[in-house]
């Protein structure tokens, strides 16, 4: 397992980050547990989740995993705030008073006295990020918080952001979490290119395209269970005759290697200028397994031209990102009378 900076923290975190979005919902406590337990032993020190995966249940399942045998102490632990916590029309978003509770809470089912990378799970242009700023930059002065980051913040409000803390000598933000991989590549357009300007890391969620890029399913929308097998996923994304095409590549590459196409696209992700470690999100031990291998796979630069060649950089095969950010500008876009 490689190792790299965390931006310009000075942290090492793996190459590849654990994703814990599945644990608590479709990949049950027992089952959860063993993937971390998995990971870890394979040299994972990076673990990602948030307060809103499985209501909750996500975090306490991290958090009991970690207290187990000093781990917590040696792991770099990520969650995340901005979704509903409660019906309460303040308990959701960037707000100082949601973002503090939030905090405690996630500490609380945790289990431990401190967060090491506490991001922002969207963007709010109804709150001032200077708010958010100062209430985060308190939780670092409180010792509750170590680094702060953001989740799918467009480029212009990712450097706004750092131009503000810096302007109010508050931390900034080191790192930003887009959606990002080999079919949407829209991420490379500013975000990727203002965070390596400014030394902030960038560690992609999604690297598979919601598992588009195992390679399970068939363009005739035959093949594996699961949200791709009708050629949308939940959220109604198509996979394109583009997309297909990129997949019949990858499966050739993985083949050309004797590795799985998810370990070519995963390492394809870790390989772009740029990122850190891609979040894998494994509901099975078994994908876990698959996923993890993809840390001994050499992207070559003649693999990087045959992938380019369809999906060049900037490229898009499925619209996954813009879907994916749910911004509202409507508070910037009105009319000022």
């Amino acid at each position: 397992m490689e190792y790299r900076p965390l931006g310009r923290t000075g942290v090492k975190v793996s190459q590849i980050c654990l994703g814990t979005m599945m644990f608590g919902g479709r990949a049950d406590k027992k089952e959860s547990l063993r993937i971390i337990d998995y990971a870890l032993d394979q040299g994972v020190n990076f673990v990602d989740t948030a307060n809103v995966y499985a209501a909750n249940e996500s975090e306490r399942i991290v958090g009991e995993a970690l207290a187990r045998d000093g781990r917590r102490q040696h792991t770099i632990l990520a969650t995340k705030v901005h979704g509903p916590q409660s019906d309460d029309v303040n308990d959701r978003g960037i707000s100082r008073r949601h973002i503090i509770d939030a905090c405690e809470a996630s500490l609380r089912r945790l289990q431990t006295d401190w967060i090491d990378l506490y991001q922002l799970h969207r963007s709010r242009a109804d709150t001032p990020i200077d708010e958010t700023l100062r209430a985060l930059d308190d939780l670092i002065h409180a010792g509750k918080v170590r680094y702060v980051g953001t989740s799918m913040f467009p480029g212009w409000q990712l450097v706004e952001a750092l131009w503000v803390a810096r302007e109010l000598g508050l931390n900034r933000f080191v790192c930003e979490q887009p959606a990002f991989h080999m079919l949407d590549r829209t991420a490379e357009r500013e975000v990727i290119p203002a965070a390596r300007s400014f030394g902030v890391a960038i560690i992609p969620w999604g690297p598979l395209c919601g598992g588009l890029l195992t390679g399970k399913y068939e363009r005739d929308g035959g093949g594996s269970d699961g949200r791709w097998r009708d050629g949308k996923d939940n959220f109604g994304r198509a996979a394109t005759p583009l997309a297909w095409d990129t997949i019949d590549l990858v499966k050739a590459i993985a083949a050309e290697k004797g590795r799985s196409p998810s370990q070519v696209a995963l390492a394809w992700c870790g390989a772009q200028p740029g990122v850190t470690a891609p979040i894998i999100g494994p509901r099975t031990y078994e994908q876990a397994v698959d996923n993890l291998g993809a840390a001994g796979v050499e992207i070559t630069p003649a693999d990087q031209e045959r992938i380019d060649a369809l999906v060049p950089p900037c490229g898009v095969a499925v619209r996954y990102y813009d879907r994916a950010n749910g911004l509202d500008l409507r508070p910037h876009l009105q009319r000022v009378t």
